[in-house]
């Protein structure tokens, strides 16, 4: 799994140009799930992202996470972080997880992600084009 983590005030992605999910100060995340991933790797993430310490304190330090802050997390899925751009000028996407691995793996990675921020998270839809303001 690779993931992008972005600290944001704000961020939403909308399909079609209706708002899927948005979020006020937090993480949007776009996450790419690879063929050879698994469920270890999610409680992996999960702790480490709601643990990273990415948002300033009252000294204006890096110090605090996202459960510390009380902030939010939006979550979009995003196959092309597995794009391998060695060859030509097109890029490849075979390493990218095929939807039935890639589906319930990032299923679980948000519903675990909630579970650690002892909140829902917010979420694009898998697959969809959509479209991420931040």
């Amino acid at each position: 799994m690779r993931l992008i983590i972005q600290r944001v005030k704000e961020a939403s992605v909308s399909i079609g140009g209706e708002t899927k999910g948005c979020i006020k100060n937090g993480m949007l995340l776009l996450v790419g799930i690879e063929d050879s991933d698994n469920e270890d790797d999610i409680g992996y993430l999960c702790r480490k992202t709601v643990n990273l310490r990415i948002f300033n304190d009252e000294k204006g330090v890096m110090n605090r996470s996202v459960m510390e802050t009380g902030g939010d997390i939006l979550v979009v899925s995003q196959f092309t972080l597995h794009a391998s751009t060695k060859k030509g000028n097109r890029p490849s996407y075979i390493r990218a997880a095929k939807p039935e691995i890639s589906v319930p793996l990032y299923e679980q990675f948000c519903n675990t992600l909630s579970e650690w921020l002892q909140k829902p998270v917010q979420t694009g839809e898998f697959g969809a084009d959509m479209q991420v303001h931040l």
